[in-house]
C-alpha cells in the first residue's frame, strides 16, 4: 500500500506517524509563565541533536481543537527556559494526567501531586519524582504552520544535567535503575525490557 500524505486529513496522518515511529522517548517538559505559574506537559516527538553544543529538541503540535499554540510553547517563547524531566515507569500515571488540556493558570504539578524542586541554572522547577533532568535555555524555535495538525520544533541548549546519584556510575546512566518509558501508538507505553502497558488518557 502506498499513502500520499497530501491526501490525508491531519489526524489520519498523525496516526500513521505515531504507529510507525516507535517507541518514542517522552520529554516531560516543565515551564513557567510570566507570573511564575508552572506548567508540565509530555511530548513524545523528542530526541537529541548533538553533544557539543549539547542540544536537544521536541515538537509541540498545535492544539487539535483550534490550532492555537500550547501553553508549553507560549511559556518557552516568553521566558526562554524549560526543563526536560525524563519519565520513569513509576511516574507514568502522573505524566499521563498532565497531558490533559488544563487552563493556562492551572499548575499541573499541584493538580497531579508531583513535587517541584528548584533547578540549578534556570528559574523553571524540575520534577523531583523524575530521576534525570535536563535544564535548558531556548536555542531556536522553528514554526511549521499555524493550524491544527501543524507544529513547531523547539531546540534547547542543555545548561545543566541532574542525575540521581544511584543511577550514575563511571560517566554512564544505569538504564535498569532509571526504567524510562517510551510511547507506542494509542494509549500504549513500553519500557526497555519490552513490557507494554496501557494508560487511558482522561
Amino acid at each position: 500500500m502506498e499513502v500520499s500524505p497530501d491526501t490525508l486529513e491531519w489526524r489520519d496522518a498523525y496516526k500513521l506517524l505515531i504507529g510507525s515511529i516507535l517507541p518514542r522517548p517522552i520529554a516531560f517538559v516543565t515551564t513557567i509563565d510570566e507570573k511564575g505559574i508552572a506548567n508540565a506537559a509530555p511530548f513524545s516527538f523528542f530526541t537529541a541533536i548533538c553533544a557539543d553544543p549539547m542540544l536537544i529538541c521536541f515538537s509541540p503540535m498545535r492544539k487539535g481543537s483550534d490550532g492555537a499554540k500550547k501553553d508549553t510553547l507560549i511559556n518557552i517563547e516568553k521566558t526562554n527556559q524549560f526543563v526536560i524531566n525524563i519519565v520513569s515507569e513509576e511516574m507514568a500515571q502522573q505524566m499521563n494526567d498532565c497531558a490533559v488540556e488544563f487552563a493556562p493558570d492551572v499548575d499541573e504539578l499541584v493538580v497531579t501531586g508531583l513535587t517541584k524542586e528548584p533547578s540549578l541554572m534556570v528559574k523553571v522547577p524540575r520534577i523531583k519524582e523524575s530521576l534525570v533532568h535536563l535544564e535548558c535555555e531556548l536555542y531556536q524555535v522553528l514554526d511549521f504552520g499555524d493550524k491544527a495538525g501543524s507544529g513547531s520544533l523547539v531546540i534547547g541548549k542543555v545548561l545543566n544535567i541532574h542525575v540521581e546519584d544511584e543511577l550514575f556510575h563511571n560517566g554512564r546512566i544505569n538504564t535498569e535503575k532509571l526504567q524510562p518509558i517510551g510511547r507506542m501508538a494509542g494509549n500504549t507505553y513500553t519500557n526497555p525490557l519490552g513490557k507494554t502497558f496501557d494508560i487511558i488518557r482522561k
